[in-house]
């Protein structure tokens, strides 16, 4: 009687076990379901963030949208851009699957964060992923002794960023279920993977070719969203890319470090040549136009002051060569500091993310070129006969007006002035000019007679 009690009660508590598990919930076909297909391609920056969250927070306001797809192929980029990508991830009502793609691309730094936090992680073959170990972003720092104090800092900081990454990858791995012990050596070792491998690893879920193959083989599959089992019903869907949008690919325009370097010098002067000759105010509204374009740019991207500062400073010496000539000490001073402040605007290891050195020559050495033309310019100037003010007039020749003996008129470049001389002086005649008083000239006492001819064109009518 006893055992069979036993029995029963152990055959009902399994019945409530299995009763007591989650079934997977199913989403609703609907005929026009559409998967929006988003790209990221490049540097991870301000512009891809910004194109990423508003298409998420766009998919999420689709009644219609069963299946966020999206392609990766980086070499990593900026950790701000990446965490916000991530955050708009991690609070996605809609599952996103995203797929290393096309064969050869990579998911390297902060792609390889993006793929563990993506519900479905997927890699086409001949695809890598990995290396994740974050970069140092500050000034290199010069040897130092053991027992020095800034090393030690130094040290504490790098171990600082380099454990919060640890710690962030490992969070994700673990919300996804994914291999967290080589999510934490892609970080700390700098441990890549192929998509064999990683599937082998469990890092990834799928190996696809193509975004429709990717559809295909989800379609049925379960995803936990949100600590709940979703099955995916991908049967008739469409695919539709999302390209960026015109703010997006403005963003990226003016987030070029290229771009936003040559905006900040054509502010600058254009601000400088207002300034210095006011206008119509072309000058003036297109440099400031430039320079708020610059500094919205900056403000974005990962600025090292101390070589903004440098390059301001380049500038400011360039123009003061031009206004106080120096014979080239203001000039070299200010290339040298132009050049240096250029090389560490941006503050980042990434080449995406800094100033081409191409065009920093260029610009340098169209500067230096200047400096030149102007040291040149300001020394043919210093022979050149003066043309006005008073040391135009002297020793410069006059005609006499009438005859006069003491106090008399002159004409000088078609004016006529009082003059003074001590000698009788006769109509028409040539007489130097000696000084200058007030509005009287100073007649030199030596003076020569012109002959009829340039009598005839001197003299007053």
């Amino acid at each position: 009687m006893y055992r069979w009690a036993s029995v029963l009660l152990l055959l009902n508590c399994v019945l409530l076990a299995v009763n007591a598990q989650p079934s997977p919930k199913i989403l609703p076909q609907i005929n026009d379901s559409q998967v929006p297909l988003l790209s990221i391609k490049g540097a991870i920056g301000p512009a891809v963030s910004d194109y990423l969250v508003r298409e998420i927070s766009a998919a999420n306001a689709q009644a219609n949208t069963p299946l966020i797809l999206m392609t990766l192929d980086t070499p990593g980029g900026l950790s701000a851009s990446l965490r916000d990508i991530n955050k708009s991830i991690l609070s996605s009502n809609v599952p996103i699957a995203c797929l290393v793609y096309p064969q050869g691309a990579r998911a390297a730094s902060a792609g390889t964060y993006i793929l563990y936090a993506c519900h479905v992680a997927a890699m086409a073959s001949a695809t890598t992923l990995g290396a994740a170990t974050p970069v140092n972003i500050g000034a290199p720092v010069a040897p130092q002794s053991e027992d020095a104090p800034e090393k030690t800092n130094t040290s504490a900081m790098e171990k600082k960023v380099l454990n919060d990454a640890i710690a962030y990858i490992r969070s994700l791995a673990q919300l996804r279920n994914r291999n967290t012990e080589w999510a934490e050596k892609a970080v700390s070792d700098a441990a890549t993977l192929t998509a064999e491998e990683a599937l082998k690893a469990k890092v990834i879920n799928i190996i696809a070719e193509t975004p429709q193959a990717l559809i295909k083989q989800l379609n049925g599959k379960d995803v936990l969203i949100n600590q709940q089992i979703t099955q995916l019903q991908l049967d008739s869907v469409k695919l539709v890319e999302k390209k960026p949008d015109w703010r997006s690919q403005f963003l990226a325009t003016i987030t070029n470090p290229n771009i936003a370097y040559i905006l900040m010098l054509i502010g600058i002067y254009g601000l400088l040549l207002e300034f210095y000759s006011p206008g119509m105010g072309v000058a003036g509204v297109t440099g400031g136009i430039s320079l708020l374009i610059a500094l919205y740019a900056f403000q974005l991207l990962p600025v090292n002051f101390a070589g903004a500062g440098l390059v301001i400073l380049g500038i400011v010496l360039l123009i003061v060569e031009s206004l106080v000539p120096s014979f080239g000490v203001f000039g070299i001073g200010g290339v040298a500091a132009f050049v240096m402040g250029s090389i560490f605007l941006f503050d980042t290891e990434l080449d995406h993310f800094k100033v081409s050195l191409p065009l920093i020559a260029a610009i340098a050495f169209i500067s230096t070129l200047f400096i030149v033309f102007a040291l040149g310019f300001i020394w043919r100037a210093r022979k050149n006969k003066i043309v006005s003010g008073q040391e135009e007039i002297i020793n410069a020749l006059v005609t006499v007006y009438d005859d006069f003996t003491g106090n008399g008129y002159a004409m000088l470049n078609g004016e006529r002035w009082a003059a003074k001389c001590t000698q009788p002086l006769k109509k028409g005649q040539k007489v130097k000019v000696q000084s200058i008083k007030g509005l009287t000239l100073n007649l030199a006492s030596s003076a020569k007679t012109i002959n009829d001819k340039e009598q005839t064109d001197e003299s007053p009518t």
